[in-house]
């Protein structure tokens, strides 16, 4: 049986908003902002760049991650993102060809 991974990420619209998100399905999600299948702030400010991703095998080290990476300021985001990936190059742009 495989290990379930839970997977802290960060999406970017082209202006630059960001967005933090947790998920167990990490492809599945990326597609839903990239297609804006879900409703809500990633389709009103077209957030579909995967720029940030974290993983862990535990679902509350998790979401508390993502809690903690959510009252971060834009600028501490920014140098975490910068620090992985310095272009902020779209993570997932290869992935649904």
């Amino acid at each position: 049986m495989r290990e379930k991974v839970f997977s802290i990420y960060i999406m970017s619209s082209w202006s630059g908003v960001l967005y933090v998100g947790v998920t167990s399905d990490l492809a599945k999600r990326v597609w839903q902002h990239k297609s804006k299948e879900m409703d809500g702030f990633t389709k009103k400010y077209n957030v579909t760049r995967l720029v940030y991703c974290e993983q862990t095998p535990d679902a509350l080290a998790a979401i508390a991650r993502e809690k903690q990476l959510k009252v971060w300021t834009r600028k501490k985001k920014i140098a975490l993102i910068e620090a992985k990936n310095p272009q902020w190059e779209d993570l997932a742009e290869r992935w649904f060809r």
